[in-house]
């Protein structure tokens, strides 16, 4: 994973994760943003009809092994998972292909992004260090959502708490382009369903759970048994625009099946894990491309700044 040569990308990632330590402070070993989190391991099986999206290797395999991490939202450490500013859940998987070798899905829970580009999303972070949610008339946050009906719109989307990770969906933020072995291409976007279906708790029951509830229920429930999600692609047509993602397509576009991820237990020295690892939004794997939405290019250098802060910080 490179870090770009634009130096105006480097420039733009350093600002954003400025401002993720000011609203979060700073929290040495751990993301600026999903800071809190729990890795398990699986297999992903691809489906019958994956091959006919992409060649990519873990379609053409009959199963690739998984590291997956859920996160709650948040910069801080110790937000508790009944905390409403946990909310959307992270939920990122490596496909191990080989010896330093992989392709990654970074997702989350709310469907969508409130900002088209990066220079939008330092302006949407900039507004937020410099205001109170909880009193916003007047505030920069209030003019800057006031003139983003798109950022509007996904902050005010509702985010339930869930019962559990595995009882969660999860949205890729954006497009990839998926080419087959006839070098048919589309594009599309991946839904992660789980097989134990949604399951979301109201005000109420969300704050009578503990801090760890999430983290601890994850454990638990793998521990008696597979805890399986499918991997869908929801397909562009022809003229949908796929370098946005604030835009949603119509419900009515084709979803295909990708495969079954199956979790099977918890990383064993999940702390240390999590500090090493860095996820890639770029998928960097034959049969599956970025897009040209700008998020990704950005995205990928945050996490890779970021990721190498996380690994140079002392051990705690």
């Amino acid at each position: 994973m490179p870090l770009p040569t634009d130096e105006r990308l480097i420039a733009l990632s350093d600002q954003i994760l400025q401002q993720f330590d000011t609203i979060f402070g700073l929290n040495p070993g751990f993301r600026p943003a999903h800071a809190k989190g729990i890795m398990l391991t699986g297999t992903f099986t691809p489906s019958a009809e994956a091959a006919t999206l992409t060649r990519a290797p873990h379609i053409v395999c009959d199963s690739t092994p998984v590291t997956v991490r859920f996160s709650d939202s948040t910069g801080i450490p110790l937000v508790p998972d009944n905390d409403p500013n946990a909310n959307p859940r992270g939920f990122a998987i490596r496909f191990n292909l080989g010896e330093h070798v992989h392709t990654d899905i970074v997702s989350h829970s709310t469907d969508g992004f409130p900002t088209r580009t990066g220079q939008e999303f330092l302006e949407l972070l900039t507004a937020l260090a410099t205001s109170d949610p909880k009193n916003l008339a007047g505030t920069p946050l209030e003019a800057f959502l006031g003139s983003h009906p798109k950022a509007l719109a996904f902050v005010q989307a509702p985010k339930p708490a869930p019962s559990s990770f595995a009882r969660e969906s999860y949205f890729g933020v954006t497009a990839m382009k998926f080419t087959n072995k006839d070098g048919v291409s589309r594009f599309g976007r991946y839904r992660i369903v789980p097989e134990a279906g949604n399951e979301h708790l109201d005000d109420a029951a969300t704050a009578a759970k503990g801090p760890d509830y999430l983290m601890t229920e994850i454990v638990e429930r793998v521990g008696k048994g597979p805890v399986k999600f499918k991997i869908m692609v929801q397909i562009a047509n022809d003229g949908d625009v796929v370098d946005d993602a604030t835009i949603h397509w119509p419900e009515d576009r084709k979803v295909l099946e990708l495969g079954t991820l199956t979790l099977t237990a918890p990383v064993a020295d999940t702390a240390r894990e999590q500090k090493q690892i860095i996820f890639d939004p770029i998928p960097r794997v034959d049969g599956i491309e970025p897009s040209d939405d700008p998020l990704l290019e950005l995205r990928a250098a945050i996490y890779l700044i970021s990721g190498r802060r996380r690994r140079s910080a002392p051990a705690s």
